[in-house]
């Protein structure tokens, strides 16, 4: 499957607003037999990254943003149900997004493949009061608590959910896994927020979560120096660059 020519078309018909056009590369590419799954990790997914960059750097407007962004969930929506099933792993995972999480595709798209490779899954979404999370861990007691977030505004309060979590013991042996653009720009800032695990996608998190074992970037020539991340200023930095 030539997922490359595939994502380019998909992605034009997208910033068009092309429902009907979507529906049928989508159609087109299921005929071939071309697992959904495959689907999540090589169209959806690096869509939705690319349409937040070009966002994020200006290169498209609110409107066109929204309307790419609401067609690619609704075709996440509409395949969900088709994902394969593979037996329960007696694992279990709550899935949440920093409160000012304007679209929650990409902890949906985490939540789906998660479920589909035998984990149970709680997915709560954006926008629920860390006190509400706090209450949840403690009496799910789940392997692991994962966050997406992609805007450096959020880190802040993931940090201090991470900070209670751990004051108070909630859930001595979860792990907790961060995810999403900021975490992916903005290298250590997981570390430095406190959590345990990371992924770049979600493909990744499902590897990351079974080893549990951090990701491993691929070796980058001439890495500069580590610097450690003051998160307030990081923040307030990318604000004013219009992050």
């Amino acid at each position: 499957m030539d997922f490359e020519r595939i994502m380019l078309r998909y992605m034009d018909r997208l910033l068009q607003g092309d429902r009907a056009g979507c529906r049928q590369i989508l159609g087109e590419s299921l005929q071939t037999g071309t697992p959904v799954n495959s689907l999540y990790s090589n169209l959806f997914w690096p869509v939705m990254t690319e349409i937040e960059k070009m966002y994020r750097e200006d290169k498209i407007n609110q409107i066109t943003e929204q309307m790419a962004t609401r067609i690619n969930r609704t075709l996440v929506d509409q395949l969900q149900s088709k994902l394969p099933r593979r037996e329960s792993r007696g694992k279990k995972i709550i899935i949440t997004c920093a409160n000012d999480e304007r679209e929650e595709l990409g902890s949906q798209m985490c939540a789906d493949l998660f479920e589909s490779d035998g984990w149970e899954v709680k997915f709560i979404g954006a926008g629920v009061p860390n006190d509400e999370i706090l209450s949840l861990v403690g009496q799910y007691q789940p392997d692991i608590l994962f966050i997406y977030g992609t805007k450096p505004s959020g880190a802040p309060e993931i940090r201090k959910l991470i900070d209670t979590i751990r004051s108070v013991s909630a859930a001595p042996h979860m792990r907790i896994m961060l995810s999403g653009g900021v975490f992916n720009r903005a290298d250590g800032l997981w570390e430095e927020i406190g959590a345990d695990l990371f992924a770049p996608t979600a493909q990744e998190a499902l590897q990351v979560a079974l080893t549990d074992r951090r990701h491993q970037p691929e070796p980058r020539p001439r890495r500069r120096k580590t610097v450690k991340i003051d998160i307030a200023q990081f923040v307030e930095a990318a604000a004013e660059i219009g992050s």
